[in-house]
């Protein structure tokens, strides 16, 4: 059995950039932590409908900037701003720190591989057949100019008793190459049957890099 590992931390400091910058001393860094980790799930749960793929959070003193990168800028921001001011003041209340808010539009959501993912599993939630969800999916990502996808989905597929594996994959997917671009998302779908886990990889052209230097 190969050895896997998450193709965002594989390459991390090579490729790709941390999604918290920020340096803390040994006392502070378990509650910064804790903090980021509020942040981020708070953002989820709220812009649930927004697409977002990522979240990178940046401190300076007592300032926050969070970045939010999103395929729905719209949702985000709200009519004149309403939104995002709410956002804005609810993450003041939790974190007692001045919050700056950064929205980043997504170009091309259907090689996101996060959203990827999460568009497969809501579509095996909606009941849709999983192969034909896998394979409408890595074709859209290809006609759209992905150099690879491989698509994975795990457990009781189809509604059967015995778990299993099934997997798509069509180009290039070079996951031991650490030049190439990959990117990686994981979502779960919560179908009758029990949940069901749909992994996503994307080797996108060197020019569709959303990572901030």
């Amino acid at each position: 059995m190969g050895q896997k590992t998450n193709p965002v931390g594989f390459r991390l400091a090579v490729r790709r950039n941390w999604q918290s910058r920020w340096y803390a001393n040994k006392k502070d860094f378990p509650t910064l932590l804790r903090e980021d980790q509020l942040i981020r799930e708070k953002l989820m749960e709220k812009l649930k409908q927004a697409s977002v793929p990522r979240i990178f959070i940046e401190r300076a003193s007592n300032r926050v900037r969070v970045k939010i990168y999103t395929a729905r800028p719209g949702i985000v921001i709200g009519r004149k701003g309403q939104e995002i001011e709410k956002i804005k003041d609810e993450l003041s209340k939790l974190t007692g720190k001045e919050i700056l808010l950064d929205i980043q539009e997504v170009k091309k959501p259907e090689i996101e591989a996060q959203l990827v993912a999460e568009n497969v599993a809501l579509q095996l939630e909606r009941r849709i057949a999983f192969r034909r969800a896998m394979k409408r999916t890595v074709e859209i990502a290809m006609a759209l100019g992905a150099e690879g996808i491989r698509i994975q989905c795990s457990g009781r597929l189809g509604g059967s008793d015995i778990a299993r594996r099934e997997w798509q994959r069509k180009g290039r997917v070079p996951l031991h190459t650490l030049r190439e671009n990959i990117d990686y998302g994981f979502a779960e779908a919560n179908t009758v049957y029990g949940k069901i886990g749909v992994k996503c990889w994307i080797c996108k052209p060197e020019a569709d890099s959303n990572q901030p230097a």
